[in-house]
């Protein structure tokens, strides 16, 4: 199989990155591009779009708005011509890259668990923030 087959055959991905109005990156986003980069995972991802909160039509945003997608960041994997969009990371990972996921495991299951808990209730609250704690 020639390489442009072997390219042909794997997913898009595309990585949204938000920048908040004072022009920095998000705090969730810089933790998200850290682990990408330790991973060294950056050059299979085929498109990294820009979420500019001051610009609602930069490509990002328009991506966001029409998947309906309030959080940052995010992934979406085009594959067989279906999309899957991944608001939290490791659940990317474990679905793109699943021994690299086995990896970044903390050595405390527990732990993980939680965190994974945390990022789906904070990405929760924040697309609805009519939430609130009880």
């Amino acid at each position: 199989m020639s390489s442009q087959q072997l390219e042909a055959n794997r997913p898009h991905i595309q990585w949204v990155k938000k920048y908040l109005a004072n022009g920095e990156l998000c705090g969730k986003c810089a933790d998200v591009e850290a682990r990408v980069r330790s991973l060294g995972i950056e050059h299979v991802i085929d498109e990294v779009l820009i979420a500019d909160e001051r610009d609602p039509h930069s490509s990002g945003q328009r991506l966001a708005s029409e998947l309906g997608v309030t959080v940052a960041p995010f992934f979406v994997v085009t594959e067989n011509g279906k999309r899957v969009v991944y608001t939290v990371f490791f659940r990317f990972l474990k679905a793109v890259f699943p021994s690299l996921a086995r990896t970044q495991k903390s050595s405390h299951p527990q732990l993980q668990a939680r965190r994974e808990e945390t990022a789906e209730a904070s990405a929760l609250l924040h697309a609805h923030p009519e939430l609130d704690f009880i």
